[in-house]
C-alpha cells in the first residue's frame, strides 16, 4: 500500500504542475452510474463487491464471479434532466471476464425560439456514451480492467465527438478484508467539437482504499480524487483555500453497515462537493453528505441513493441487477 500510495503522490505532483485550466468536455461523465457509489460520497474504487455498475468506477473490478449479469440505472438529476446507464458482463475463460454498456444523459423538453421569442420547435439535447470493458485476474489479489469509450453529444444541430479510455486496478486482500483500487479515468479528448478548439475530457487518476472491521459489520472508505490539480479556490472567501482544508477536498470518505449478504447500508462525505455548492445564506448544508442502501430480492438486487449534485435540487437513483441464468432465460 505504501509504494500505491507513493505512486500517486508523485502524479499528483506531477500533473498538479500541468493543471488544467478547468475546460473539459463531457463533464456529465463525472456523475457516478452506480446507486452504491453514489450513496459512498460519488466516488469508490476500492470495495470490493459483486455489483456490476462500480465497473464505471473502476474497471478492475470487473470478473467471473460477474458472469451473465445484466444492470440498469436511472437518476433524477435536476428539474427534467435525466440519466441512465445499461450494462451486460460476461466471463471469458477462467481469469477474464468482458462487458458492455451505454450510459446518457437526455435534458428533457427545451423550446428553440428566435432571439424575438418566436417560437420555432422543440430543441433537443442528449448525450450518449459506449463503453466496451475488459478485465484480468493478474494473481489471487491483484485484477486489472480496461474500459473504451465512445461519447457522443448532440445539442439541437450540433454535435460533438469524443474517444476515452478507463484503466483499473484492483487489489483485495481477504483474510484481512482489506482492498486497494487505482484508477485513471477518463483518459482521452475530443474527435470533432461544437466548436474549433478540441478539449480533454474530464480526466483523473483517482487512488483509495476500503477495511473492514475485523469484529463488526463495518467497513470505512477513503478516495482521493482531483489529481490533476492541487489547489481550489474558494469562491464564497475569494481566497485561496488552506493547505489542510485543500487536502480534505481531495479525499471522499464513505461507511458501510454489512449485516448481511444480501444487504448494505452506506452514506458518504465529499467534501469539495459540499463546499461547491455551499450559499452565503447558509443553505445546502447537507450536500456534501449522501446516503443508500441495497437488498437482494430473490433474482433481483436493488440499489438506491440520495445525493446532491447541484444546489437546485436533491438527486434520487436507482439501480437493479439481475443473473439472467437466475431467471432462466
Amino acid at each position: 500500500m505504501r509504494k500505491i500510495f507513493t505512486l500517486y503522490l508523485l502524479v499528483l505532483s506531477h500533473f498538479s504542475i500541468h493543471a488544467q485550466d478547468g475546460n473539459s468536455a463531457f463533464t456529465w461523465l463525472l456523475l457516478p452510474e452506480s446507486a452504491r457509489a453514489a450513496a459512498l460520497g460519488g466516488t469508490n474504487i476500492s470495495i470490493i463487491e459483486n455489483d456490476l455498475p462500480l465497473i464505471y468506477q473502476n474497471p478492475g473490478f470487473l470478473g467471473q464471479e460477474m458472469d451473465n449479469t445484466l444492470n440498469v440505472n436511472y437518476l433524477s438529476y435536476v428539474g427534467d434532466v435525466k440519466l441512465g446507464s445499461a450494462t451486460f458482463a460476461k466471463a471469458l475463460g477462467e481469469r477474464s471476464a468482458w462487458g458492455v454498456g451505454v450510459n446518457f444523459s437526455n435534458y428533457g423538453k427545451m423550446l428553440q425560439t428566435t432571439r424575438d421569442d418566436e417560437i420555432l420547435g422543440d430543441l433537443n439535447a442528449r448525450d450518449i456514451c459506449g463503453n466496451i470493458f475488459f478485465s484480468r485476474d493478474l494473481s489471487e489479489t491483484l485484477r486489472g480492467g480496461v474500459a473504451a469509450k465512445f461519447v457522443y453529444s448532440n445539442y439541437l444541430d450540433n454535435t460533438a465527438i469524443g474517444l476515452g479510455v478507463d484503466l483499473g486496478i484492483s487489489y483485495y486482500n481477504r483474510e484481512k478484508d482489506f482492498s486497494i483500487g487505482l484508477a485513471g479515468k477518463n483518459w482521452g479528448r475530443q474527435v470533432k467539437a461544437y466548436e474549433e478548439e478540441l478539449l480533454n475530457l474530464p480526466w483523473d487518476i483517482q487512488l483509495g482504499f476500503s477495511q473492514k472491521l475485523g469484529h463488526a459489520p463495518i467497513r470505512y472508505s477513503i478516495t482521493a480524487v482531483y489529481s490533476n490539480q492541487w489547489k481550489f479556490y474558494d469562491l464564497q472567501q475569494e481566497k485561496k483555500d488552506s493547505f489542510v482544508k485543500t487536502l480534505f477536498k481531495h479525499l471522499v470518505f464513505g461507511i458501510e453497515f454489512l449485516p448481511t449478504e444480501n444487504f448494505w447500508i452506506a452514506a458518504g462525505y465529499n467534501v469539495k462537493r459540499g463546499a461547491d455548492m455551499s450559499l452565503n445564506e447558509g443553505g445546502n448544508k447537507w450536500a456534501a453528505f449522501s446516503i443508500g442502501a441495497g437488498l437482494k430480492i430473490k433474482t433481483f438486487n436493488v440499489g438506491c441513493s440520495v445525493a446532491k449534485y447541484h444546489p437546485a435540487a436533491t438527486s434520487f437513483m436507482l439501480s437493479v441487477s439481475t443473473l439472467l441464468t437466475e431467471m432462466k432465460l
